[in-house]
């Protein structure tokens, strides 16, 4: 029988870490000779599940709040971040970024899973948010950017107008909590062999590897790393 290997990852949009645990996801596939036999699947998990649908003032500001720093100690902090994410080909501007609630966005990332465009959403959403300072809670600019990476606007629409996939993105992050997951990304390989955080490419590599040699015997073993949670990003 063919084998497949299935990965799971609970990430949030507004989650940077996530983004760059992303990156070095592809980077490992890459290099991992079975890739076409390996089917990724993105999981919902809100840092923020009361957040309003557009934060007011800006993240440097919460995040100064939440350590205990100052204003510019928390905007170093996210600089760092940024150059860390830099040295992945990813281009940040956190200092810009509008954050807000992420709910429907994972409603649409639902839909985007049915269309078969659900990585292309994901990315979108990514640099949408990280990059180019959209407020990722406004509906526009979900079916704007979901639509830039392959979705019908009106359905788009119509999904958020709705309550579609509401219970699909509870599931999972109820899922989620049953895992014991406070952080994300979050990466379960072949429902057995899980990685926390923003591992290096070649530390996800021999994770898929291990996953892919142990289909279907193997149990599970875990690893950490670099997390966003609701107090933030470590």
């Amino acid at each position: 029988m063919k084998k497949l290997l299935k990965i799971d990852v609970w990430s949030d949009i507004v989650c940077p870490w996530c983004a760059v645990g992303k990156r070095r996801l592809e980077a490992a596939l890459a290099s991992f000779p079975h890739k076409d036999d390996v089917e990724v699947v993105w999981r919902a998990f809100e840092l923020d599940p009361s957040a309003p649908a557009l934060q007011e003032g800006n993240n440097a500001a919460r995040l100064a709040q939440k350590y205990g720093k100052t204003k510019a100690q928390a905007e170093a902090m996210m600089l760092q971040l940024a150059e860390t994410a830099a040295k992945d080909g990813l281009d940040f501007h956190l200092l810009e970024a509008k954050s807000g609630n992420t709910f429907d966005g994972h409603r649409v990332l639902h839909l985007a899973a049915e269309r078969g465009v659900q990585n292309a959403v994901k990315e979108r959403f990514f640099r949408g948010y990280m990059t180019e300072g959209l407020a990722i809670g406004d509906h526009e600019v979900l079916v704007r950017l979901a639509s830039e990476a392959g979705l019908d606007a009106e359905e788009v629409r119509a999904v958020l107008a709705s309550d579609r996939y509401a219970s699909d993105v509870r599931g999972e992050e109820e899922n989620a909590r049953a895992l014991g997951i406070t952080g994300v990304p979050f990466f379960v390989l072949g429902g057995k062999y899980a990685i926390s955080g923003a591992q290096p490419a070649d530390m996800i590599l021999r994770a898929l590897e291990q996953a892919w040699a142990s289909l279907p015997e193997r149990e599970p073993a875990a690893a950490e790393g670099a997390v966003c949670g609701p107090e933030g990003c470590a």
